[in-house]
């Protein structure tokens, strides 16, 4: 307070010292903003998401077998759950695993699956019948997963 007090009596006998006594006042209380984000005062919103996004994600996909078909099923209904995907795909055959991914943060579906099925032609016949069938109000869109993580058998 004192600094801006003489830069305004200061301001009439010469501009040039208001002007850099005023930006001496800000630069310093910057600073001590800073200094006192670091003491242990919250961080800001974008600083905490940005720590979130730098932990490390938990592995959730699993090698699927080797033989085996990784089915992507997409344009899902966001009300459907793991098991109904499940008996859809088992009308055609035996099926390993169905997943259906989630958001981490809500755990709300994000529209998209997986489906791991044993026996190719099994796979192939699902994929043929169930790409673009209305599923609870949805055309689902159904092929072979294109990045897949094959375990040897």
């Amino acid at each position: 307070m004192n600094a801006m007090m003489f830069a305004a009596g200061c301001a009439a006998k010469c501009p040039m010292h208001a002007i850099v006594v005023v930006i001496a006042a800000v630069i310093v209380g910057f600073l001590l903003g800073r200094l006192s984000c670091r003491k242990g005062r919250q961080q800001s919103p974008r600083k905490q998401s940005q720590r979130l996004r730098r932990e490390p994600r938990p592995e959730t996909r699993m090698p699927i077998p080797a033989g085996s078909v990784e089915i992507y099923v997409g344009n899902l209904s966001y009300d459907l759950t793991e098991a109904q995907l499940r008996e859809t795909f088992e009308a055609f055959g035996k099926v390993d695993a169905a997943r259906v991914v989630t958001n981490r943060f809500n755990d709300k579906s994000k529209g998209f699956g997986f489906v791991v099925m044993p026996n190719r032609p099994e796979a192939e016949a699902a994929i043929a019948a169930l790409n673009d069938k209305e599923v609870l109000g949805r055309k689902m869109r159904v092929n072979e997963a294109k990045n897949t993580v094959v375990k040897d058998a």
